[in-house]
């Protein structure tokens, strides 16, 4: 990847064109490709520099995550003009990457602070990058500075476990709290205050506020980059450091915690998302929504909750990116993000109605798309571990969530178009991400075998 930040600091920006966001997602796959044939994880997990970094299938599967989506993002980004000449936003984006795959394999809590670090500072400067925009530069710096708030709140929890342990070893930390060498109390405060930054990253109640301004605000692959591969770098750590200290100690309170964060969510998300007029405001809230599904996958405390949780995420992933995507494309060809710009799609452009179709879907949980089995496994997990109540919590919040998405069905195929003019899609490899994203939600959501076993695996590298 350093060899792409050279090649992309060389591009004259009056000479770009798309080159830029090929480039860069060029190097994201070669990454891809070298990580399978050179990289694959061995039986036992390694550790590298001094013990802070755990190669793992976790890290492994949580990495491919990374790289995909940060692929797909450089690809959907070429059509925005706003971004697609700026070398320093792809500068930013391959650094966010590089940080969340650090925070996916972090061992330390030291290294997990850095690479949460390395990870949002540029987040921050790609949400304001638009800085001719008052909402562009209003969204980096909210994200900026409530961000830095939950920083501190998490590094205040990290100072805390090791006043009381005397390491900063994530796995030396549950051999003490196993030996009873550490005090329960102390340590309970500390990841209460560290949870409340990890509730920041992965946007969950009552920890949401930034997201909405910040969803509408940036530009609409870094909108989409943000609510997929970064919320998926904060499960990732945090399932790291749940599956250790869970099992350290019986985790029956951070049990209590979780589900807490998950029904807030889903609650917060969901109804909020109903009024919305601007469509990018209202998936920011579904996106709300979503993180509490998965945490109701986290509360389950099980092999099970686990990996339907990393399944999940990645169903969420493609989902999302595809759906971002064609918001961003509606609303540079119509001039407007709200979601009567939408009205009569169907007609305009029949094949992308149908993939918004399929995005809102599976996001409501509907078969045969990825979603549904996402939200099957983790509400079965909640049920195999005595959590019903949750898994019930949890169908009905998916049932107010079918409400917001099924209005943008309404609007795009029952309302007449405010003009009449075909919308043709005429770049093709924003049609390929598209497509990829579309056919990867359909083949989750008919064959699950391998996908499931995928994240299982990387639930037993824990």
């Amino acid at each position: 990847m350093v060899g792409v930040l050279i090649v992309i600091s060389m591009i004259k920006r009056d000479k770009c064109n798309k080159v830029l966001g090929c480039i860069t997602a060029g190097g994201f796959i070669l990454a891809i490709v070298s990580a399978f044939l050179f990289a694959m994880p061995k039986a036992e997990p390694a550790l590298i520099w001094g013990d802070m970094l755990r190669l793992d299938s976790a890290t492994f599967v949580f990495r491919m995550i990374f790289l995909f989506g940060a692929a797909l993002t450089a690809i959907f980004s070429c059509t925005e003009d706003s971004i697609r000449c700026r070398p320093e936003f792809y500068m930013m984006l391959v650094f966010s990457t590089l940080g969340m795959s650090l925070m996916a394999s972090s061992s330390d809590i030291i290294m997990l602070f850095l690479a949460i670090e390395t990870a949002s500072i540029p987040l921050y400067v790609m949400a304001g990058i638009k800085i001719k925009e008052e909402k562009s530069v209003e969204a980096g710096l909210k994200y900026f500075l409530f961000g830095g708030m939950s920083s501190a709140i998490m590094v205040y929890g990290f100072s805390l476990i090791y006043g009381f342990s005397g390491t900063t070893h994530l796995y030396d930390i549950a051999q003490g709290v196993i030996a009873h060498q550490v005090p329960i109390a102390g340590v309970v405060v500390a990841i209460v205050l560290v949870l409340a930054g990890f509730a920041f990253k992965i946007s969950a109640a009552p920890f949401h506020f930034w997201a909405p301004d910040v969803y509408e605000g940036s530009p609409t692959s870094v909108t989409g980059f943000l609510s997929t591969v970064s919320k998926a770098a904060g499960f990732a750590a945090l399932i790291r450091i749940l599956m250790i200290l869970f099992h350290a100690d019986g985790g029956v309170v951070w049990q209590a915690l979780i589900a807490s964060l998950a029904v807030a969510s889903m609650f917060t998300g969901n109804l909020i998302a109903i009024p919305q007029k601007n469509i990018k405001r209202m998936l920011a809230y579904s996106s709300i929504a979503q993180a509490g599904y998965i945490l109701v996958g986290l509360a389950s405390h099980s092999n099970l909750g686990f990996s339907s949780a990393i399944y999940y995420l990645m169903a969420y992933l493609v989902t999302n990116l595809a759906l971002f995507a064609i918001v961003g494309w509606v609303g540079r060809k119509t001039g407007s993000e709200d979601v009567s710009a939408f009205a009569g799609l169907s007609k305009r452009s029949p094949g992308l109605a149908l993939a918004m179709l399929i995005g809102l879907l599976s996001l409501g949980g509907i078969p045969p798309f990825g979603g549904f089995f996402a939200k099957l496994l983790v509400f079965g997990a909640a049920v195999e571990s005595g959590w019903a109540w949750l898994a019930i919590v949890g169908v009905i919040n998916s049932v107010i969530g079918l409400y917001y998405y099924l209005r943008v069905l309404k609007v795009m195929y029952v309302d007449e178009p405010v003009e009449n003019t075909p919308l043709k899609i005429k770049e093709p490899l924003w049609l390929v991400g598209l497509i990829l994203c579309l056919v990867l939600v359909v083949v989750m959501g008919v064959v699950l075998t391998p996908w499931f076993g995928i994240s299982n695996w990387a639930t037993i590298g824990f």
